[in-house]
C-alpha cells in the first residue's frame, strides 16, 4: 500500500493529486521553492519541504533534492505529475533505487516512449499508422523533404522545441532554432522532421495499463485549439471524427500500449487530416506522453474515473479494476485553460501578483481545502489565489475550467457563462478571447483544426462585453467611483465630486478600459439614485472658439444597491433594463463584472505630465526572462521586422524584432543575461522622416 505520497510538483497538479491521495486515506508532502513559499499548493499537502532556489533548475528540477525529501519524510511513493521530472527515465530508476514507488510507467518505458523516434519505430512495429520521421541536427539537413514540416524535439513536449516549416530555405534556421530551444528545455536537442497536415486535428487517446497485462481505453480528447504549439482548450469526445477514425484511434492506441505492456496512465497522440471526398483520412501518430496530461479532467468526466487514483492502484501492485466493456462514456465534457498570456497582444504571458482570483465560486470562497469547486456543473483547478504570484520562471497556466453536460452545446454554453462571470485581476488572462470562442459558429459547428486561432483572430481580440452590457459597467464604475468619494470625504461629503460644487452640474471623468481604450462620461445627479448621464467625446473648442457639436449618448439611468447569487454590488438601471454587476476597486483600477462578462477600468489623470521626448530608445524585453541569443552589433544597420533578441521566458522563446528600419547604437545585453520586463535591450537610432 502507499501511505505516503510526495508529490514532485507544484501548482494545480499538485493540488489535485493531493485531493485523490486525500480521498484515499494517503498522507501527501509537497515541495515548494523560494518563489513558491505561499503558493495553494504548499497549504493542501501535509507537509510541504522547502527545495530553495527560485528557478526549476534550483529547486522542482534537482531529482536529488526532491527524493532525498521523500526519504526523510518517510514517504512509499512519488508522483511527479506532469512537466519537470515527469518524463524523466533517470529519475525514475533513481526513486526505485531509493526503495520507493514510482507512480508512473517503468523507466525502461518511459525512455523508449520519451525519445519520440524510438517511440515512432514501436509504433510501426506495433501496426500503427504513423508517417516517416528523418533525425536532423544543425548544419545537417538532407535535402528533399516534402513540404510543409514539422520539426520537432526529440524529447519533451508541450509544445518546446518545435517549429512549422512551409519552404525548404526556412528548414536550417528552423533546425537550429527547435535544438537550441529544445536543448535549454530538456537538456536534449536531438530534433527530427516529418511531414506536417494542413489543418488537422490534433486528437489523443487515454489508455491505463498494470502490472499484470491489462490495458484498457478511455475514449479520445481532441485537443486541436493551441497557440504556439500548446492547447487551450480540450474536449471529450471529438466532434470532428467519424466512428471508424474513433475505432483507428483507440485500437491503434491498445495495440501500441499491448506491444510494449504499458503501465500506468498515458496518452496515445494523433494527428488527423481531414479526408478528402471520396478518400480515407490521413492518420499519424505522433507521440506517447508517459504522464498524467493537463487536460485530463475532461476525460474523468465523460468516464466517471478518477485517474489518478487509477495512477496510484496501478503504482501500488494492484490490478486494472475494470476491464474494456466496463468502461462507460456519459455526455460530452470540455476544458479550457487560463492562462496568464494577453492573446490580442500575440499571447504575450503576463506576470505579477493575481489580486483577485475567482473562477466557478462565490464571492469570498476559499477552494483551500479542496483546490477545486464544482458550481453550476462547472468543475475549477488551480493552484492559484488572491496574492499568489505569476512568475516568469514557471508556466503561464492559472486553472483549469471543465464543464460537462449531456450534449456538446450545452457544456461550451455552461463553461461560456462560467468564464464570462470569472473575475481574474493582476495579470492579464485569455478568459474573455476563451469565452468568446465558446460561442463561436465554426467552434460550435466543430470546424476546428490547428489553424483554428489563426483562422479566428476576431477571437483572440475579444474584448468581453459590448454594446449597453459595456455600457453599464462603465457607468457601474464611475458612479461606484463617485459614491465612494463621497463616503469617504468627512467633511464634505453632501457635495459632489470633481470641480463641481452643485449636484445639478454634471461631473465628467474619463476612464481607460483594459485596451487601453478612453471613453468620457458625464454625469448629473438627480437624487433617489437616479443621474441623467452623457457618454462620449466631451465637445472641444474649434478654430473659432465655439464647440464643436455635441455627439454624446444621452441616457437615464438608475443605480442601486444589488445582492445576487451571493455577491453584494449594484443594479444599474440603463433606459429601462436593469444589470446586477459586481464592482470592486482594487488600487486604481476598477473591475465590474456580470453575466455578459467583466471590463476593468481606472481613471484617466487630470492633468498630463509632457515629459521631455527621450534621447533615445529601443525594443525592451516584454517580460522578465533570460537572454538566449543576440543577434546584432553596434553599428549594424537593421530593417523593419529583423531579429535583434531572442528572450527565453514562461518556457517559450520570444524573438525581438526591430520596429522599423534603424542603426544599432548600443548592445546592452549578452547571451544568458538575465532581464527585467521594461529592460532597454538595443538602443536603435532612427533615420529622419
Amino acid at each position: 500500500m502507499i501511505r505516503r505520497l510526495l508529490i514532485a510538483n507544484r501548482g494545480e497538479i499538485a493540488v489535485r493529486i493531493a485531493r485523490t491521495a486525500h480521498r484515499l486515506g494517503i498522507d501527501t508532502v509537497g515541495v515548494y521553492s523560494t518563489s513558491d513559499v505561499d503558493a495553494l499548493h504548499v497549504d493542501v499537502v501535509d507537509l510541504a519541504v522547502a527545495l530553495g532556489g527560485s528557478t526549476p533548475t534550483e529547486s522542482y528540477l534537482r531529482a536529488e533534492a526532491v527524493i532525498q525529501a521523500a526519504l526523510d519524510a518517510g514517504c512509499d511513493a512519488v508522483h511527479p505529475g506532469y512537466g519537470f521530472l515527469a518524463e524523466r527515465a533517470d529519475v525514475a530508476h533513481m526513486v526505485v533505487d531509493a526503495g520507493l514507488i514510482w507512480v508512473g510507467p517503468t523507466p525502461e518505458q518511459i525512455s523508449l516512449l520519451g525519445d519520440k523516434i524510438a517511440a515512432k519505430r514501436a509504433a510501426v512495429e506495433a501496426g500503427v499508422p504513423t508517417t516517416e520521421a528523418v533525425e536532423v541536427r544543425p548544419g545537417h539537413v538532407p535535402d528533399g523533404l516534402p513540404m510543409p514540416a514539422l520539426v520537432k524535439a526529440a524529447a519533451g513536449g508541450g509544445g518546446r522545441g518545435m517549429r512549422i516549416v512551409r519552404s525548404a530555405e526556412q528548414l536550417p534556421e528552423a533546425v537550429v532554432a527547435a535544438s537550441r530551444e529544445a536543448d535549454s528545455a530538456f537538456g536534449d536537442g536531438t530534433v527530427f522532421v516529418e511531414p506536417y497536415i494542413e489543418r488537422g486535428r490534433h486528437v489523443e487517446v487515454q489508455i491505463v495499463g498494470d502490472a499484470h497485462g491489462n490495458v484498457i481505453h478511455l475514449g479520445e480528447r481532441e485537443c486541436s485549439i493551441q497557440r504556439r504549439n500548446q492547447k487551450v482548450l480540450e474536449e471529450s469526445p471529438s466532434a470532428g471524427i467519424t466512428p471508424e477514425i474513433r475505432a483507428a484511434l483507440c485500437d491503434g492506441a491498445l495495440a501500441l500500449a499491448r506491444h510494449i505492456g504499458y503501465r500506468s496512465a498515458g496518452t496515445v497522440e494523433f494527428m488527423v487530416g481531414d479526408p478528402a471526398p471520396g478518400e480515407a483520412a490521413t492518420i499519424s501518430f505522433l507521440e506517447v506522453n508517459t504522464r498524467l496530461q493537463v487536460e485530463h479532467p475532461v476525460t474523468e468526466a465523460v468516464t466517471g474515473l478518477d485517474l489518478v487514483e487509477l495512477q496510484l492502484r496501478v503504482a501500488a501492485g494492484e490490478a486494472l479494476p475494470l476491464t474494456q466493456d466496463d468502461v462507460r462514456f456519459d455526455g460530452h465534457a470540455i476544458e479550457v485553460r487560463v492562462v496568464a498570456e494577453d492573446p490580442a497582444a500575440g499571447w504575450l504571458p503576463s506576470t505579477g501578483t493575481v489580486t483577485r482570483f475567482q473562477i466557478g465560486t462565490l464571492a469570498g470562497a476559499n477552494p483551500l481545502e479542496t483546490g477545486s469547486a464544482d458550481v453550476a456543473a462547472v468543475r475549477v483547478d488551480t493552484g492559484f489565489r488572491a496574492g499568489s504570484v505569476v512568475s516568469a520562471d514557471y508556466d503561464s497556466l492559472l486553472a483549469k475550467v471543465i464543464s460537462h453536460a449531456p450534449t456538446r452545446s450545452e457544456a461550451a454554453a455552461v463553461l461560456a457563462r462560467a468564464l464570462r462571470s470569472a473575475v481574474v485581476t493582476g495579470v492579464r488572462t485569455n478568459v474573455d478571447a476563451m469565452a468568446a470562442l465558446l460561442v463561436e459558429e465554426d467552434f460550435l459547428a466543430a470546424r476546428t483544426p490547428t489553424a483554428y486561432l489563426d483562422e479566428h483572430p476576431d477571437v483572440a481580440h475579444a474584448a468581453g462585453p459590448t454594446g449597453d452590457d459595456r455600457v453599464a459597467q462603465l457607468l457601474a464604475a464611475a458612479i461606484a467611483d463617485e459614491r465612494a468619494a463621497r463616503a469617504d470625504d468627512r467633511h464634505w461629503g453632501f457635495a459632489p465630486s470633481g470641480w463641481r460644487n452643485l449636484r445639478t452640474q454634471g461631473q465628467r471623468s474619463t476612464w481607460i478600459d483594459g485596451r487601453g481604450d478612453e471613453l468620457d462620461v458625464e454625469l448629473e445627479a438627480s437624487g433617489d439614485g437616479r443621474y441623467h448621464v452623457l457618454v462620449g467625446p466631451f465637445p472641444t473648442p474649434t478654430e473659432d472658439g465655439s464647440l464643436s457639436e455635441d455627439t454624446r449618448r444621452r441616457a437615464e439611468v438608475r443605480a442601486t444597491a444589488s445582492a445576487q447569487g451571493g455577491r453584494s454590488g449594484i443594479s444599474v438601471e440603463l433606459e429601462g433594463v436593469r444589470r446586477h454587476l459586481t464592482v470592486e476597486r482594487d488600487g486604481d483600477e476598477t473591475h465590474v463584472s456580470g453575466p455578459a462578462g467583466r471590463t476593468t477600468w481606472h481613471r484617466a489623470p487630470r492633468f498630463q505630465d509632457h515629459d521631455a521626448a527621450a534621447a533615445g530608445g529601443g525594443p525592451v524585453s516584454p517580460l522578465p526572462g533570460t537572454v538566449l541569443s543576440v543577434h546584432v552589433e553596434e553599428g549594424d544597420d537593421v530593417e523593419d521586422g529583423q531579429l535583434l533578441v531572442v528572450v527565453e521566458a514562461m518556457k517559450m522563446e520570444h524573438k525581438i524584432t526591430a520596429p522599423a528600419a534603424a542603426t544599432v547604437t548600443e548592445v546592452k545585453v549578452a547571451a544568458g543575461q538575465r532581464v527585467d520586463a521594461g529592460d532597454v535591450l538595443v538602443l536603435l537610432d532612427h533615420p529622419e522622416p
